[in-house]
């Protein structure tokens, strides 16, 4: 079997709706390979649905250009693919979707998938598909399991075959086909961006006050329940919240989200009874996953649909949360720059924020020269309704619809702010002012985790 098999299998016909999983994150090799067949093929007009997208799929920007795709809907997006997006290279808008929202959509229909594509590091005899086995695992599939559950054709693409998987993502039932390639990409590039980087020393303190935060907001008790996104900065916060709960004794229900390395060791300390992982962030959670049975790998369904009202996210006591900016009502991008460039999207941004009985947003005063908290947001990605504090390295503002946080912080000695004033101080540290200048056209539509339009993107002049 092919993969051009599994296109003529599938019954593919032009304006069809193609999904792909972003695990591999960015050594992702899968989705190039099948949207060349497809223009082989002559297939035109294609939607495609990745869960989301990286610098390594600058390899789509020839199947754009062609025609080959004219839609695409996902939940992250950056790289040179984002920029030939901005130029105005695809014909319709992106759906910039939130990770609970794409897991919604799908399974209620409103997102139809014609073809899955499920890169998969390893199969077994029986044709079930995992993650935690072969030259290029990348841990639980947590964002293929819905696809391959409501896909109207679901393709396995393997590099690897094994007797008996150890850990099982998606059973057999589920799968029309398997493929076998050279490789499906590189799993080396799992830990990029920025789940590769350390903190700075001004990241570092900022991780420590909101370890101090935590600790006085009467959370932190035996059955806590945690996440971290995906900065260096958000990482390094369950680096230092590790020695405060092991001091205090507590014994925490569950980490969440996209697993790391930090809380791997909280596992393995006794700090959690178990993970939650939708995706493995680094080699370390690949390695757990694969060799612990405390660490459960669950769907983006599980993860953080808004429908599903046991979902993880719902269930979170503490989310921690990077920012691109943050404006003086608590809200927040992290969709687009300051100078109008698309960097990303929301991912589970704001659906942990949504959930969580309490969302910490960290983030320095100024990245690159320029301001993080401003009078007005290039795009929102996430309500500040949502949002209950905002750690920056010259102190803490609390939202006032969270009074008694306020009152513990102070009562703690916190150096605690209100959001105006550290404004001020990060206009007095820039050394950059952003001044992008935007066309009519909208080149991106961003949904909140229902699916109601909450911001758009429009296109730079040149």
């Amino acid at each position: 079997m092919s993969v051009r098999t599994a296109i003529e299998a599938a019954g593919l016909r032009d304006g069809a709706t193609l999904s792909f999983h972003h695990h591999l994150r960015n050594g992702d090799d899968l989705m190039r390979e099948v949207l060349q067949i497809c223009a082989e093929e002559g297939l035109r007009n294609l939607h495609i649905a990745p869960s989301s997208l990286f610098p390594c799929h600058a390899a789509l920007i020839p199947f754009v250009k062609d025609g080959t795709v004219t839609r695409i809907t996902t939940s992250y997006l950056n790289g040179p693919l984002a920029e030939a997006v901005q130029r105005g290279l695809l014909p319709h808008p992106v759906r910039l979707q939130t990770h609970g929202g794409r897991a919604e959509a799908i399974a209620s229909g409103r997102l139809q998938i014609d073809a899955a594509f499920i890169a998969t590091p390893a199969v077994d005899t029986k044709r079930n598909l995992g993650g935690a086995a072969g030259p290029n695992a990348c841990g639980p599939l947590g964002y293929a399991m819905v696809d391959a559950a409501h896909a109207r054709f679901v393709t396995a693409v393997t590099d690897h075959y094994v007797y008996d998987l150890p850990r099982v993502c998606i059973s057999t039932e589920q799968v029309d086909l398997v493929v076998t390639v050279d490789s499906i990409g590189d799993a080396q590039q799992v830990a990029s961006g920025t789940t590769a980087r350390a903190p700075s020393a001004k990241g570092q303190a900022i991780a420590d006050l909101t370890a101090r935060l935590i600790a006085c907001s009467g959370l932190l008790k035996d059955g806590f329940s945690f996440q971290t996104g995906a900065g260096a900065t958000s990482l390094a916060v369950a680096r230092s919240l590790a020695p405060v709960m092991a001091e205090r004794g507590v014994v925490g229900d569950f980490a969440a989200g996209g697993i790391t390395g930090p809380l791997v060791q909280m596992l393995h300390s006794g700090l959690f009874r178990r993970l939650l992982d939708v995706q493995a962030f680094d080699g370390a959670a690949v390695t757990s996953y694969a060799n612990d049975t405390a660490h459960h790998a669950m769907s983006a369904w599980d993860y953080a649909s808004p429908a599903n009202p046991d979902s993880a996210a719902s269930r979170l006591d503490v989310m921690i949360l990077g920012a691109a900016e943050v404006d003086m009502n608590f809200n927040v991008n992290v969709t687009c720059a300051s100078d109008g460039r698309i960097i990303g999207g929301s991912g589970g941004h704001a659906d942990t924020a949504a959930g969580a009985t309490l969302a910490i947003v960290t983030t320095p005063l100024c990245a690159g020269g320029f301001p993080k908290l401003v009078e007005r947001l290039t795009c929102l990605t996430t309500p500040g309704d949502n949002i209950g504090a905002v750690v920056t390295e010259e102190g803490i503002a609390i939202s006032p619809a969270a009074p008694e946080l306020a009152r513990a912080a102070k009562s703690a000695g916190l150096p605690l702010s209100s959001l105006d004033d550290l404004r001020r101080k990060a206009e007095a540290q820039a050394t950059q002012r952003a001044t992008p200048r935007f066309a009519e056209r909208v080149i991106a539509e961003c949904e909140a985790p229902d699916g109601t339009a909450i911001d758009h993107v429009r296109a730079l002049v040149p």
